[in-house]
Formats: structure tokens, C-alpha cells, sequence
């Protein structure tokens, strides 16, 4: 977490040292089982301070979507073990709003009726090749209103698509990504956001 504030629940955090921030040399440390699974870095401009470190790794973009349909479900795919939310890689010259809708309708076999509003980008981490990489993705609200029968993109890792209503979210947040949570809270889905240690 990068913040201009201290954290609530600030005893289960590290805060790490803003000024020798290296985010690939932090990822390698972490992936080799670190005890500590909350960090964060205050600083006076938590946004200035973002594109300090994104300008010090390859970024990759990537968008989509949290889709609801006529009965208030949310969609959700099953990919490594985790719920996901659809999302991909922008393609050369595509906007984030069509890549969005492209790539929920490739992983989840469905037609999106309506793309809305962004909700919020969210930022992880992660090695392809060996290479540290940071994912920026854009997350949309969608709506779905067709009654077609749902195919997960197997080739893609997805095993699972499936609607979820607002009252079973626990069993996505005991069981999916800090970023998906992002998104969840934003959306006023969830409440508490720190994962359990």
C-alpha cells in the first residue's frame, strides 16, 4: 500500500523505508516467504510516488469487468485456485473500455448488454520470464441481460463461471486477489479489504 496516511490496523502492516523502495528487489524478497503480508510506504504524494515506481518497472496494461445481471448476481471466474474477476491484456491500439468487454466476453462465453462506468484501476505485481512486471487494470461496471448459458475460457486457466449474489461475497474474499477486493469494496460489495493474515 502506498498512503499519505497510517493505515487502520496498522499492527498488522510493515511500513517499509520510501526512500530505498525498489519494487523488483521487494517482490523477489517477499516470493521467498516473507512472515509479513501487509506493507506500506507513506509518503507526502501517494500519486507521485506511483509513477516513481512505475516508471522504474515494465507496466502492462489490462481491463474489466465486474458484471451484474437482471437478478443482481456478480459474475465471477475460477482461475489458479482463486475467484477472479474477467480481465485481460489490452491488445496494440485498444481502448480500455473495449479490451474490458472483450475480454469478459472471451473468458466467460456471454454478450455484455452495457459497459459503464470505470469503478476504480487497481495494481499488482507479479514475474513473467523471471521479469518483476506491474499489471495496471481498469475495472468496469457491466450489465449482462441475456439468459445464455455460461463457458469458461479453459484455455485461458479458467475452470469455473459462476453468479454470485451480494449476500454470498464471503466466499469470494476468503479466496481471491488483494486487487479483486479493490474492486469489491469500491463497489460497496464488502467491507473490510485487509486480507487475513
Amino acid at each position: 500500500m502506498i498512503t499519505e496516511t497510517i493505515p487502520d490496523r496498522a499492527e498488522i502492516f510493515q511500513k517499509l523505508d520510501s526512500e530505498g523502495f525498489d519494487l523488483k528487489t521487494f517482490y523477489a524478497k517477499i516470493s521467498k516467504r516473507s512472515k509479513h503480508k501487509h506493507f506500506y510506504i507513506l509518503c507526502d504524494d501517494a500519486k507521485k510516488y506511483l509513477k516513481k515506481v512505475i516508471a522504474s518497472i515494465t507496466l502492462i496494461k489490462a481491463a474489466g469487468g465486474l458484471v451484474k445481471n437482471e437478478q443482481g448476481d456478480f459474475l465471477f471466474i475460477y482461475r489458479n485456485d482463486k475467484w477472479d474477476l474477467p480481465k485481460g491484456k489490452l491488445e496494440k491500439g485498444e481502448g480500455a473500455r473495449e479490451g474490458a468487454v472483450r475480454e469478459v466476453e472471451e473468458e466467460c462465453g456471454i454478450s455484455i448488454s452495457k459497459c459503464g462506468k470505470r469503478i476504480v484501476n487497481t495494481y499488482h505485481a507479479y514475474t513473467i520470464k523471471g521479469e518483476v512486471v506491474l499489471k495496471k487494470t481498469y475495472w468496469y461496471k457491466m450489465k449482462y441481460k441475456g439468459v445464455g448459458r455460461l463457458k469458461p475460457q479453459i484455455e485461458e486457466g479458467i475452470t469455473e463461471v459462476r453468479w454470485f449474489n451480494k449476500q454470498h461475497m464471503d466466499a469470494i474474499k476468503t479466496n481471491t486477489f488483494p486487487s479483486i477486493m479493490d474492486v469489491l469494496e469500491k463497489m460497496e460489495l464488502i467491507k473490510d479489504t485487509v486480507m487475513p493474515l
